[in-house]
This record gives C-alpha cells, sequence and structure tokens, in this order.
C-alpha cells in the first residue's frame, strides 16, 4: 500500500508512551515527501487528526472539512508530527487540494521557527 503527500489515511496509532501523545487508530495527513513513500523506506512522517475541534488556533491545527471518507470534520494536529511504520496504515479517506498542502507546510515551517 502506498501513501502519498497530502493523503489523509487511518492509520493505527498505538501503543503510545506518553498521556500527551496522540493513540487510537486515526485519521492521519502525510507530510512525507514521495520521494520516499514511493520508495522502500519503511516509516511515513505524518499529522495526526482529531475529531474535538478548537476555532482559531493556528499554526498548531488546521480544519478540514468531511469529504470522500473522512466523516468528520477534523483538526489536522501540527505539533503533533511522529513517524509511523508503513505497516499501520489501514485505508486511505481522501486527498487535499494544493491550497491545504501549501497551507499545512507554512504552518508547520511556522511551528518549527
Amino acid at each position: 500500500m502506498t501513501v502519498s503527500k497530502g493523503e489523509i489515511w487511518l492509520a493505527n496509532l498505538n501503543p503510545i508512551k506518553k498521556n500527551n501523545e496522540v493513540g487510537k487508530v486515526r485519521p492521519v495527513y502525510i507530510l512525507q515527501t514521495n520521494e520516499l513513500n514511493h520508495s522502500d523506506y519503511p516509516t511515513t512522517i505524518v499529522l495526526p487528526l482529531t475529531t474535538v475541534l478548537v476555532d482559531d488556533a493556528e499554526p498548531l491545527r488546521m480544519r478540514v472539512t468531511k469529504r470522500e471518507k473522512l466523516q468528520q470534520n477534523s483538526d489536522i494536529l501540527i505539533a503533533q508530527v511522529r513517524a509511523i511504520d508503513n505497516s499501520r496504515f489501514a485505508e486511505r479517506l481522501s486527498v487535499s487540494n494544493d491550497e491545504e498542502m501549501k497551507r499545512v507546510k507554512r504552518l508547520f515551517d511556522e511551528v518549527l521557527e
């Protein structure tokens, strides 16, 4: 199963190590470049999504609307970046458009500065 940058996939994020880490089976946004995604690299860098919405929370969150197989409006948790094994991906739920992908990158860059 091959993931691509900007897609939203259902992934198993368990087990977690600390209470402030995001766990469960939940949607994740694929942040990693397709050069690695489409190679034999064994892990993928992702941002988890949550349905616990917080308005006006940029740059820490970015809202995405329900569509395709993403059944609820969700926030991408920009600061919860993690690498997961590719075996954790279950199903592709949605694809982000170019504007959303640029916005995620801008917010991620802002969190890192």
